[in-house]
């Protein structure tokens, strides 16, 4: 029963609004997270559907439970593999199934389907109907992609090579494929659950989405750098960053919440990571100019957003939910372009990588370019001429991704580095921030904190003005020789 318990917890939370249902799992500590998430992106995907059959047979009326806990008891009933309690709990449930059944079966008649997909809006049944790969990371800290494949192969497993095109990742059961762009991810069939494998238990494979990699890969820290992990929680992309390492370096991770630090702790301790430096601290309260950050030249930046990109959660929205989402959107914007900028200060920083589990531009190009407006010293970097998907014009050096274009979650790139006036005079900039089109976030916007967030911090609203070298990287030469005359005078 504590499954059905935390999950109607999860979606009550979930439904005001109170944080994406990823990060409320995970917060949970529940023992089977994969379950849990499963279920409660499940009910919420049939949700309206529920709630009218628990209206139409009086559920709550007869049985006195509350509605969150209704509806993840009904979809398991109804909808899923069958209710996973006993007890009284099951009685109860087991007493009413036949009016639910009926219910549910009227509703098909009046709607014209014969399944329960087809009551879902069209919108929602097209991300069903495309139902994302399993993708696997293979752990080179542990083993090497060539013994993956031969031990899977071993088991039954038919490998097919390196995908070539997208509709290379359409895979019948028990047949994989190495990834077309990333070549340590392999690609199995939606179904293929390794949960209980060895090879997972033993943290020589990392279940990671595609688009999730991304980051890691871009960023590519050499073996004995020392990397930022900003808002590490929970931990496969920082175990991805140990693993382009080598191991070798220092990878500091910082996440302001404890039970997600300490379910990482665990992730990263069976990946055979070493060179962490785990830290239970807001990353906006980090010292960019402390000693021990002296060498620091590669940062992974992936803070709280909406999860919208998340295929479980999206669907219709109702115009009263998007006017909350509006207001949260531009929250959790002000909260990232901070996160940017406080990024932007570490003093020998080369390289930092933007991402967003969001399929929203204020989360993404609106906040990039707010940040390049106020670091003149940094530009976007090109990311992946081959792939499929890119950023909002003007930022196409961005990368973007979906379940369409990419069949992946929904997600977005952005790589911004240092550059110098030579470098300037030789490359055109990335990015031309003063167009018109690319539309800054307003000021009012970037004053705002978000409301939920979990990184809050007392960081001094300065911090969203351009940094002391970033205005010096700006300065023209005639500027530059108009201060040496004055100087010269000054002298004599």
């Amino acid at each position: 029963m504590a499954l059905y318990l935390k999950a109607a917890e999860i979606l009550e939370k979930a439904e005001m609004k109170q944080g994406a249902v990823k990060t409320l799992v995970y917060d949970s500590k529940f023992a089977n997270i994969k379950q849990l998430f499963a279920l409660v992106c499940e009910t919420q995907k049939f949700s309206s559907i529920l709630e009218e059959i628990i209206e139409s047979t009086k559920l709550l009326k007869h049985t006195k439970i509350r509605i969150h806990l209704a509806k993840v008891l009904v979809y398991d009933l109804l909808m899923g593999q069958g209710l996973k309690c006993g007890g009284s709990w099951k009685t109860l449930m087991m007493k009413h199934r036949s009016r639910l059944q009926a219910a549910l079966a009227r509703m098909k008649v009046k709607q014209k389907v014969s399944s329960n997909e087809g009551l879902l809006p069209a919108s929602v049944q097209q991300l069903v109907g495309n139902k994302l790969p399993r993708y696997v990371r293979v752990n080179t800290l542990k083993t090497t992609v060539e013994d993956t494949v031969d031990y899977l192969k071993r088991e039954g497993f038919s490998y097919l090579g390196q995908a070539s095109r997208l509709d290379d990742l359409t895979l019948k059961e028990k047949h994989f494929v190495m990834d077309q762009h990333l070549p340590e991810l392999l690609v199995f069939s939606p179904k293929t659950d390794f949960h209980d494998h060895f090879l997972y238990k033993a943290g020589h494979i990392i279940l990671q989405d595609k688009a999730s990699c991304l980051p890691a890969y871009l960023l590519n820290p050499p073996p004995g750098c020392h990397v930022i992990d900003a808002c590490a929680a929970p931990g496969n992309k920082s175990s991805h960053l140990a693993a382009i390492m080598k191991n070798k370096g220092k990878l500091f991770a910082y996440d302001l919440d404890a039970k997600r630090l300490a379910t990482m702790s665990t992730l990263l301790l069976r990946a055979g990571v070493t060179c962490q430096q785990l830290a239970n601290q807001d990353f906006l309260k980090v010292d960019p100019y402390s000693l021990q950050f002296k060498d620091v030249e590669y940062i992974l930046l992936d803070p709280s957003c909406s999860g919208s990109g998340m295929v479980c959660l999206q669907g219709d929205v109702s115009s009263a939910d998007q006017e909350k989402d509006q207001a949260r959107l531009a929250s959790l914007a002000s909260f990232q372009l901070r996160c940017l900028n406080h990024g932007l200060k570490f003093p020998r920083l080369k390289r930092l990588v933007y991402s967003t589990c969001s399929i929203h531009s204020q989360e993404n190009e609106e906040v990039v370019t707010a940040c390049l407006q106020q670091n003149p010293g940094f530009r976007l970097a090109p990311l992946m001429a081959q792939w499929p998907e890119r950023g909002l014009e003007p930022l196409t050096k961005c990368l973007r991704a979906s379940t369409a274009k990419t069949r992946t979650h929904g997600f977005f790139v952005a790589l911004l580095e240092k550059y110098s006036e030579a470098v300037e005079k030789k490359q055109e900039p990335a990015v031309q921030i003063s167009e018109p089109e690319a539309t800054p976030l307003s000021p009012s916007t970037c004053q705002k904190r978000p409301a939920a967030s979990e990184e809050e911090s007392d960081a001094s609203e300065t911090e969203d003005k351009p940094t002391p070298a970033a205005v010096q990287a700006d300065c023209t030469p005639g500027k530059k020789k108009r201060k040496k005359k004055k100087k010269a005078a000054t002298v004599e």
